[in-house]
């Protein structure tokens, strides 16, 4: 099995490209108006206040596992679970834009001084978010802060995710390619090709942009369509697995 972006990237490298990724996100914030809060974002049926509201509490919850982790205690991400989760989205996309800009400055403040206090020899330690470690987690929070700054629609979109995170994307999405394809992506911007599934399976090759493939393979909209082929001939994107 190929060394994937998930197990080579160094800790302080993904947490560097966090910072960054804040910082850009804090930056996009001010230009937000009350009248563009309630607009519909890239995610169906969530409005930007949605997404901002979520990137707010996933910040958090992904930094209680930091601070609690360090004590050498576990703890669920969200006090009382998926349902409350939701209903802390639902009830933070009714404030306005600066209540909005505050709240996720706050948090983005929060999961900064989290992550700063994970020394070198702490990454391995375990977290409840999905059984894993620090590491996980700090990947899980770099992929949430990317993905929906690019849903909130605030001037930010997969083509303009940095490198290594649509190569950590790419990897990390795999489980979502079907068993019974053998799919392959090329970047037509680079010199980058992915191979999924086994090759007794049909072949079905992919090309774009590296930020769009990894935005089709998140589930996300490519900013132009995409080149599918199987067996030399055009043919539909196959159909995505649930998320990993």
């Amino acid at each position: 099995m190929a060394l994937t972006t998930e197990r080579t990237m160094p800790a302080e490298a993904i947490r560097a490209a966090i910072e960054a990724g804040q910082e850009r996100l804090r930056a996009l914030l001010p230009a937000l108006t009350d009248e563009e809060v309630p607009e519909p974002s890239e995610l169906p049926g969530w409005s930007r206040a949605h997404v901002l509201s979520h990137i707010e509490g996933v910040g958090l919850a992904l930094a209680r596992q930091a601070r609690y982790a360090l004590r050498g205690e576990l703890i669920e991400p969200y006090d009382g679970g998926r349902p409350a989760r939701a209903a802390a989205i639902e009830a933070g996309a009714l404030r306005d834009a600066a209540a909005l800009r505050e709240a996720v400055r706050a948090a983005l403040a929060e999961a900064s001084a989290a992550w700063a206090a994970v020394g070198p020899a702490d990454w391995s330690r375990p977290v409840r978010h999905r059984d894993g470690d620090l590491r996980s987690a700090l990947l899980a929070w770099w992929r949430e802060l990317e993905i929906h700054t690019a849903d909130a629609r605030i001037g930010y979109g997969p083509r303009d995710w940095p490198r290594e995170l649509c190569l950590h994307l790419l990897d990390h999405m795999a489980p979502r390619v079907p068993e019974d394809v053998h799919l392959v992506l090329t970047a037509t911007d680079g010199a980058l090709s992915r191979r999924y599934g086994s090759g007794d399976a049909p072949t079905v090759t992919v090309s774009g942009p590296l930020g769009d493939l990894a935005a089709w393979l998140t589930g996300r909209r490519p900013q132009h369509p995409l080149d599918c082929r199987r067996s030399g001939a055009v043919a539909p994107l196959p159909e995505l697995l649930g998320w990993p």
